[in-house]
């Protein structure tokens, strides 16, 4: 079961696995994964993912989101930074600025905020957050 020989370090076997936080579930805190996030619940706080953020029709982001590739169909209240494709659809109700390099709106989307687009912006707004954060 626990095999001591084992062929691959354990941070190369574990974090690309999907995280779900399911409805009806309230998370007060940042997040942070290697892998795909799925959000039904609610979540206070930031979400920062190296794959993609999907936020379901019932899902509530207070806070802002970083990740490679985001889908929202829910409510997110904060700033999303996307490197690659940023999809709003459905009934998606969006209040922050975004920062993305490809950006996807239904006509069913509500967005309130600034949208800066294009691969240079997202890799300076990346470089400025590290900055401020360290």
């Amino acid at each position: 079961m626990f095999n001591t020989k084992s062929k691959a370090p354990f941070a190369e076997t574990v974090g690309n696995g999907i995280t779900i936080v399911g409805a009806g579930t309230t998370i007060t805190g940042d997040i942070e994964s290697n892998g795909d996030i799925r959000i039904d619940g609610t979540i206070i706080g930031n979400i920062i993912s190296r794959s993609k953020i999907l936020v379901g029709p019932e899902g509530n982001i207070d806070g802002d989101l970083h990740g490679q590739q985001a889908d929202i169909l829910g409510n997110v209240n904060g700033k999303i930074n996307v490197t690659d494709l940023l999809q709003l659809r459905g009934k998606a109700n969006v209040k922050g600025d975004i920062y993305a390099g490809k950006l996807h709106i239904e006509p069913s989307v509500t967005f309130n905020g600034q949208c800066h687009m294009g691969a240079n912006v997202v890799e300076l707004n990346t470089e400025i957050a590290t900055a401020v954060n360290q």
